[in-house]
């Protein structure tokens, strides 16, 4: 019915939708055979997961058997029938004309003409699950057994139990169904006590999301081929969250920034120190590290400290706020009226060197360099310094302390749990899912066996139980003392008031299993994310910390003359700093370590300060950060985009399709993600506003706990949706077809060489990406790639590297998924050659992986065969799916006979396929025997530098676009 991924964007019919992590693995699945009569007198538990079952098998004891249906056995067909069911076979009509030709339903498994119907299938690959539960439910049931259904407590768990009671022949309402927030003997015993039926709301609310889902998929991505590009696929859900990458990344293109200067002193306690102090601080501050990093703040911090100095920067000339800014933009409301605000095309620096100057800097030089670049202000970089005079009388005019307390944050829901793991174990959001779910399922420990760790990792509530509270504060209490322990339990709200789970935060089971006890027991990624947990769980219910938080306001200066020839008044400078007086919860989580933070000496009312080194600086306003994995997640939940169980797979299936990629941990839109977002917007602006996603979400929480009708809300739903699909198909332009003017200074070179004079030119889209073209096309063909800032660059540069096929010289390209390198004799007739080189994120080369070796191990995640390889610290196995799995096998627990047997086999195995070392043209090796650059390696950029550029091109001809179209 519905898979893991509810919200997945729909693959087009010629490559089936991605069942998800709970749906059948296609021919890479295997199952547990069932032995006839095995079920006979016991009841039948059937669950998810092998790894789940074997948990709960052992609180249930021998009167049960437990089954694992690994996901989801049924689901709406990849492809429709091409006629209808029960249609004869007729070659041509009774007048003698010839049979209308039956298509396929343009929406498989779904009946748009009566009232969506759905028709579901059993997955590939899942028959004999299918077969094996329905004799194992037959023996139960023969011989007095029940069938329980324990799948997961969210919608996709109550789906996956109402797809096996229907194949079971089971009514839903005499169904036996059971849930638990946590796999421990407890919650087991209390859910087989208390079972219901089926919830047929919750199904429905599932059926609903999965239908309009597939509607949206497999009827708009034929809509993309056919006005952008054949093999794209669109997305209810996932398409939102594009859109928000590509009007963050269009936001930063437009930003241009205002331009403010800060003025920060540093002081001494007298002034013999200040004398000594600044030449030793001007020599710290111009040293630089290996990479020729100046001093960070931290460390500057940490001087000053050491030498009983602090920082304070300026906030005020004559008692009025010093505020020197010039806006970007015209209408800027930054600046204000103060008496130093000035037209924005002015030049501040006067103004702030005779500032600089009352502040007790002598010598003062100004600089200016042009950015071609920067934009607004930041196209011009001024600098102004000097040499700071110590004897500048200064002095301590207030000292204000104020006791501040942090409370601790709650416990984690799926979506903080995921921005936690990403910002402090870079953990992306599927890693992270993958992790807790095996935590959640449980992990074996020695002299216990199967442990679940934490409870259900897929919710959007902050409640703890009574027994969870009771426990942690009694555990706060035995480890850390009575000080540490708030008067009351620490009680938080969900963000989200539309949260659709009614269960635990995530937690663990019990404090009997604190991190460093099952350590050896998990691994490396289960144990980080483990930690991760504990402490927030523990945290959450400890007292805040305090902290004393002190503001010290400077006053003095020697006074001075403006330009405008009016006086400067007395300046204040403004220091702050803060002491720990008590930990609290950070006992457990760590302090926090701002990089601005500064320890202050102690200080007095009035005492008289030296200044030692006095700095001005230029600044600008920064553009909106682009996304990373956290504020992405951090984002889709504040504005009800998507639920908790989704997140991760929105994120994983948008970087999939190509339409975002990551660099430095951070989104950027490609150009097909920028064109698809544009084509979708013009042709369903509701579909794809931020606010119809959210309440579309609400109708579906409508559906399960207020019993709104759901075929009624895909009424609704579809009726608009057909005619705006209707009115795209004939009225939406060809992306190829579509122009945007270029800068102005980017000019045709070969309008000018054959006199036709300056000529502008245009962006246009093609199959790698935006490039330029002559506007002036059909008459003139002159094409250029870009780069990302849609700057012209050669078609093809040369780079000094040796084609691993045939030495050759190679050339940098662009594909769909980015740019590689490619064998400069590609399509030459005479002799072609099609050797290709990955080029990594950092822009080095990358030699490409050997095979690997295909074991019969099965995946413990999803049970398809295992690859083996060589690595750093020995042989280790992984999921021959990878990416769609990652799963990993332990080769410790594999016996002595089996790890040699493979052992051997991977030998011969890379013997017969050595790793490539990639060279230059000279024979310099660029990358070692693992196939990764080396230390001494430079980028691609630096390789293409030393041979000479080919000859300007585009990466695909326009007339191969004019032929797609329909130009000439």
């Amino acid at each position: 019915m519905a898979k893991r991924t509810s919200s997945s964007v729909e693959a087009s019919r010629n490559s089936p939708p991605d069942r998800g992590s709970r749906a059948g693995r296609g021919s890479g699945f295997r199952s547990f055979s069932y032995t006839a009569g095995a079920a006979k007198g016991k009841d039948l538990v059937i669950v998810e997961s092998p790894a789940k079952a074997k948990t709960i098998n052992k609180y249930l004891g021998s009167g049960y058997l437990v089954m694992a249906s690994v996901g989801h056995v049924r689901d709406l067909p990849s492809k429709g029938p091409k006629k209808p069911p029960g249609a004869k076979k007729a070659a041509r009509k009774s007048d003698g004309a010839p049979a209308v030709r039956a298509v396929r339903s343009p929406v498989p498994g779904v009946d748009l003409e009566h009232d969506f119907k759905p028709t579901y299938e059993v997955l590939p690959g899942k028959e004999k699950v299918v077969s094996d539960l329905k004799k194992a439910a037959k023996d139960a049931m023969t011989t007095g057994g029940n069938v329980w259904f324990a799948t997961d407590l969210d919608r996709e768990g109550e789906a996956i139990a109402w797809h096996l009671a229907q194949e079971l022949g089971i009514e839903s309402s005499a169904a036996r169904r059971v849930i638990f927030p946590a796999i421990t003997k407890a919650e087991i015993e209390k859910a087989f006590q208390n079972p219901h039926a089926i919830d047929e709301d919750r199904v429905n609310a599932q059926q609903a999301r999965r239908i309009v889902d597939r509607i949206v998929g497999y009827q708009v991505s034929p809509l993309l081929w056919k006005k952008v590009a054949r093999g794209l696929s669109a997305g209810r859900v996932q398409s939102v969250a594009v859109r928000l990458v590509v009007e963050r990344e269009r936001e930063i293109r437009a930003f241009v920034p205002d331009e403010n200067w800060q003025v920060v002193a540093d002081f001494a306690l007298d002034v013999s120190d200040a004398f000594r102090l600044a030449p030793e601080w001007a020599a710290f501050l111009q040293h630089r590290d290996e990479k020729g990093h100046p001093p960070t703040l931290k460390s500057q911090n940490a001087w000053l400290a050491g030498q009983g100095g602090f920082r304070a920067e300026l906030v005020q000339v004559g008692g009025e706020k010093f505020d020197l800014t010039t806006p970007g933009r015209v209408g800027s409301s930054a600046g204000g009226p103060d008496r130093f605000a000035m037209p924005m095309s002015a030049d501040r620096t006067a103004d702030v060197a005779a500032i600089a100057h009352a502040a007790g800097l002598t010598g003062i030089k100004g600089t200016v360099t042009e950015d071609p670049d920067g934009r607004g202000p930041a196209r011009w970089r001024r600098n102004v310094t000097g040499v700071i005079d110590p004897a500048t009388p200064y002095r301590i005019g207030s000292i204000e302390t104020r006791r501040t307390t942090q409370r601790a944050p709650g416990p984690f829901i799926t979506s903080t749990l995921q921005q936690s793991a990403a910002n402090r174990l870079g953990f992306g959001a599927q890693r992270t899912m993958r992790a807790a779910q095996q935590l959640y399922e449980g992990v074996e420990i020695p002299g216990e066996g199967p442990v679940g760790l934490i409870t259900y990792m897929r919710t959007d509530s902050t409640h703890l139980s009574g027994e969870a509270i009771d426990m942690v504060r009694s555990y706060i209490s035995r480890t850390y003392g009575e000080r540490y322990l708030p008067e009351k339990p620490n009680f938080f709200s969900s963000s989200n008031k539309a949260a659709q789970e009614a269960h635990e935060a995530i937690r663990p089971t019990s404090m009997n299993h604190p991190p460093e006890r099952v350590r050896s027991s998990l691994s490396a990624d289960q144990c980080r994310l483990y930690q991760l947990v504990w402490e927030r769980f523990v945290a959450c219910q400890m007292a805040p910390s305090q902290w004393d938080a002190t503001t010290v306001l400077i006053m003095g200066g020697r006074g001075g003359t403006a330009p405008d020839g009016r006086s400067i008044g007395e300046l204040t400078f403004k220091a702050t700093g803060r002491t720990l007086v008590f930990d609290g919860f950070h006992k457990v989580t760590g302090l926090p370590h701002a990089a601005d933070e500064q320890t202050l000496p102690a200080l007095s009312e009035g005492r008289a300060l030296s200044p030692f080194g006095l700095g001005v600086h230029q600044k600008f306003t920064s553009p909106p950060p682009r996304y990373t994995e956290a504020s992405l997640i951090k984002t889709l939940e504040s504005e009800g985009i998507g639920r908790p169980s989704t997140y991760a797979s929105i994120i994983g299936v948008i970087q999939e399709r190509n339409y975002v990629e990551q660099i430095q941990r951070r989104f950027l839109a490609t150009d097909l993600g920028e064109v698809v977002t544009d084509k979708l917007v013009e042709a369903f602006p509701e579909i794809m506003d931020v606010g119809y996603t959210r309440d579309m979400e609400g109708l579906l929480d409508k559906i399960e706990e207020e019993h709104l009708d759901w075929v009624d809300m895909l009424r609704r739903f579809y009726g608009p949706f057909k005619k705006s699909l209707a009115h795209a198909m004939e009225t939406l332009t060809h992306a190829k077809a579509e122009t945007v003017p270029a800068p102005e200074a980017y000019t045709c070179p070969k309008c000018e060489k054959e006199g036709r004079g300056r000529t502008s030119l245009v962006y246009r889209f093609g199959k790698n990406g935006r490039f330029l073209s002559c506007s002036r096309y059909p008459e003139c063909d002159y094409a250029s790639p870009v780069d990302r800032e849609g700057k012209p660059r050669p078609a093809a540069d040369t780079v000094d590297v040796a084609c691993p096929k045939c030495a050759g010289a190679m050339t940098r390209r662009t594909g769909r998924f980015g740019p590689f390198l490619g064998c400069s004799r590609y399509g030459d007739k005479s002799s072609p050659c099609d050797g290709i080189l990955n080029i990594d994120k950092k822009g080095y080369v990358v030699a490409p992986s050997p095979p690997a070796l295909l074991t019969e191990l099965p995946c413990p995640t999803c049970e398809a065969p295992m690859n083996l390889r060589g690595g750093l610290r020995g042989p280790w196995l992984g999921c021959s799916r990878f990416p769609k799995c990652r799963g990993r096998g332990k080769w410790g627990e594999l016996d002595d006979q089996k790890r040699q047997a493979l052992e051997k086999a991977l030998f011969e195995h890379e013997k017969a396929n050595p790793v490539l070392v990639v060279r230059t043209l000279g024979g310099a090796a660029l990358t070692d025997s693992r196939g990764k650059p080396l230390p001494t390696a430079p980028t691609v950029d630096v390789l293409a530098g030393k041979t000479a550029s080919a000859e300007a091109g585009a990466d695909e001809t326009l007339e191969s676009i004019a032929d797609e179209i329909g130009v000439s």
